[in-house]
């Protein structure tokens, strides 16, 4: 069940038993808030269909009915072809507010607790780095951070940034932490291993580039203390995206 994904494992029993409408309507939600947080940007492609079944636990037709939903409100067309899919037209239409607000406010005191959660977990995966980080580990983190300073797009960035992330945890040495760092991503990303990247603005970009270069500083000279500190600051920026367009559903919502 969907749920699982977002909570500590056992679903609701009042959710049981799950009609498939009910879960089109949540896969639906799930995708078009995702989109509007800019897990999946414009232009971009939402996973293929037998990954989206893995990733959230539900049949074939409840996927390709949520993905026709999407179609229907402009959100994603659908290409034909060896690289085909549904590829992310618009990352907000009239349909997007009704959806965050069903994906998002229920479960918004457990949002709160994933951020906390996540900033004192990347935190001490950039500090074992620092311990733990031998010659060869450098090397893709300086690659990252190098492509990261040089991208052009939103989408050249949310690479580079998973890419200096991915090579801070390997520094680790420790699969069962990168692991962990990835199930939280997925967590407060509605189930889709993706940093969020809001609207693509600038600013983030800015301060993703400050942190990044301090991070692999402090990694590089082997001062732990400092690359928690670094490290659990810079990994607010995701939350943060995320209230933001909780924000802008609720201002929408006020009367005038």
């Amino acid at each position: 069940m969907l749920d699982r994904v977002l909570l500590s494992g056992a679903p609701s029993p009042e959710l049981r038993p799950v009609r498939v409408a009910s879960a089109v309507d949540e896969v639906s939600d799930r995708l078009l808030t995702a989109i509007a947080v800019g897990d999946f940007l414009p232009g971009e492609r939402l996973p293929a269909e037998r990954e989206l079944i893995r990733l959230l636990g539900v049949s074939r037709p409840t996927v390709r009915e949520a993905i026709a939903r999407l179609q229907a409100v402009g959100v994603v067309e659908i290409r034909r072809g060896r690289s085909g899919g549904a590829y992310v037209r618009d990352s907000w239409t009239e349909s997007s507010a009704a959806a965050v607000r069903h994906t998002l406010l229920p479960r918004w005191e457990e949002f709160e607790q994933l951020f906390d959660l996540r900033g004192l977990v990347e935190g001490m995966v950039a500090a074992t780095a620092a311990r733990r980080r031998r010659p060869r580990d450098l090397e893709p983190m300086r690659d990252a951070l190098t492509a990261y300073l040089a991208s052009r797009t939103p989408r050249d960035e949310q690479t580079a940034d998973s890419a200096f992330h991915q090579a801070v945890c390997a520094a680790t040495g420790n699969p069962q932490i990168v692991m962990l760092s990835r199930d939280l991503l997925a967590r407060i990303s509605l189930g889709f291993p993706v940093e969020p990247w809001g609207k693509g603005e600038r600013t983030h970009f800015h301060r993703g580039s400050h942190d990044h270069k301090a991070l692999y500083e402090a990694i590089e000279a082997g001062e732990p203390e400092r690359a928690e500190r670094i490290a659990r600051d810079h990994f607010t920026i995701s939350a943060d995206m995320i209230r933001d367009v909780l924000a802008r559903v609720r201002g929408a919502a006020e009367p005038s």
